[in-house]
């Protein structure tokens, strides 16, 4: 016989492969499935708790309810309204100028606690720094505090015949008013400076990690100072944590709501469309009008979204 008949496999080995063959196919479907058998679990989550609220909203923002009867006896019913709630919305005076103020907010805020969040950043992760750790934990403690209960703390300092800050200033000839008309956007601004200023901070210094140690081995050699490596080196390379987070802080203003609600109590000039979603809470649970509040609700996502989307429109132009 020839090398080449010798070669031929066997019946044995035929049946091998051909019982191989669905066990790899098998292994291939097996490892197809297993991401999304790991990812149901939030997938569903995600629907439930997300998609499906916001799919909800939307619906019952072009739904208006109409009631028989002085307490609705007659019956219930409920028909598509078209945009008539969106008109009722943007024709609400107080709800557009709570969307100005919070615009205001945001102008003088985020800004404000941008910068100080970079600063913390950039002196907790300097060569001379000393005890980042413990500096870090502080300043991110206030994160900690739920919004509610900072708000009760801050309180404290703002209300007149409680407030040692106010005691202070009247000894010195100063009757500083927290809670005005004038001033009460601004105690607010504070509070939530005071709450989220390290948990940015923490997201800068993440980044800041990221920068390679050669780069400022390679500045040390060439006789950059601190500030010229903060201006030249850590600053155009955190920019992203820098847009996340103002991002984040953009979203946040127009989403104000435990911090007036708390105040309202004690300042007179925080009324109950204060602030957007003040407006909307206050739309659907003292008016029990859900359909406006969903339209409400809406308009703030989307003046959120849009804002967002100009910013980061903004920054990319000026960086490109």
């Amino acid at each position: 016989m020839s090398a080449a008949t010798d070669a031929r496999p066997t019946p044995a080995t035929d049946s091998t492969r051909a019982s191989s063959g669905p066990r790899r196919s098998r292994s291939k479907g097996a490892t197809k499935r297993a991401p999304w058998i790991l990812l149901a679990p939030f997938l569903a989550l995600f629907v439930l708790t997300f998609m499906i609220p916001i799919v909800i909203a939307v619906f019952s923002s072009f739904t208006s309810v109409t009631r028989a009867g002085l307490f609705g006896e007659g019956g219930v019913t409920s028909g598509f309204a078209g945009f008539d709630n969106y008109a009722q919305v943007l024709g609400d005076g107080n709800f557009l100028a709570s969307i100005g103020r919070m615009l205001l907010f945001g102008v003088v805020q985020v800004p404000v606690m941008l910068i100080l969040c970079t600063v913390l950043a950039l002196l907790l992760e300097s060569a001379s720094a000393k005890w980042p750790g413990v500096f870090r934990a502080a300043y991110f403690l206030p994160y900690g505090v739920p919004g509610v209960i900072a708000t009760i703390l801050w309180s404290f300092l703002y209300v007149p015949g409680l407030s040692p800050i106010i005691d202070i200033g009247e000894v010195v000839g100063l009757s500083p008013d927290f809670l005005g008309a004038d001033t009460v956007l601004w105690s607010i601004a504070n509070i939530v400076t005071w709450s989220y200023t390290g948990y940015n901070m923490l997201i800068i210094i993440a980044q800041l990690k990221s920068i390679p140690v050669e780069l400022y081995e390679a500045a040390k050699v060439d006789g950059a100072s601190p500030l010229r490596v903060a201006v030249s080196i850590q600053l155009p390379l955190i920019r992203p944590a820098l847009l996340l987070t103002a991002v984040f802080s953009i979203i946040g203003t127009l989403q104000l709501f435990a911090e007036a609600q708390v105040l309202q109590r004690v300042a007179p000039a925080i009324d109950s469309q204060y602030t957007p979603n003040l407006s909307a809470y206050t739309t659907a649970f003292a008016y029990n009008d859900y359909n406006v509040a969903a339209a409400q609700s809406v308009l703030i996502a989307l003046v959120a979204f849009a804002l967002s989307i100009t910013f980061l429109s903004i920054t990319n132009r000026k960086s490109a």
